[in-house]
């Protein structure tokens, strides 16, 4: 019986330590915090988005919600490209685990972004 007991607790520490980091995450993992820069883009103050990945793995494909975005200030196609009412966040390539993406647009006020979709990369 004791014997039994030990394997069972083996295989179960077993399965936390290589199950461990494949938490599931969503794109609700995706913080999304703005301030304003203090520079003025065509009379209306610069905003900086920082997209916070708190997900022990990378996400990829990472899509905001954007409809009604507006902004005078250009923003690199690869940084932020806009289909519909979905914007595409640095041309689909990972944000990684526990790191900032940034960019800057410049609107008279703050736009709420929200992440809409995500793909989890873990290895």
């Amino acid at each position: 019986m004791a014997t039994t007991m030990n394997l069972v607790c083996v295989v179960f520490l077993c399965s936390l330590i290589v199950g461990g980091n494949c938490q599931p995450c969503t794109e609700q993992n995706l913080k999304i915090t703005q301030s304003k820069t203090g520079k003025m883009v065509q009379n209306k103050p610069e905003w900086n988005v920082k997209i916070t990945n708190d997900c022990p793995c990378s996400q990829l494909d990472v899509k905001l919600s954007c409809d009604a975005f507006q902004t005078v200030e250009d923003i690199d196609s690869s940084i932020l490209s806009k289909s519909g009412s979905e914007c595409l966040v640095n041309n689909g390539q990972p944000i990684y685990p526990n790191t900032d993406f940034n960019f800057n647009y410049a609107w008279d006020n703050s736009f709420s972004f929200k992440p809409v979709h995500s793909q989890v990369g873990c290895s």
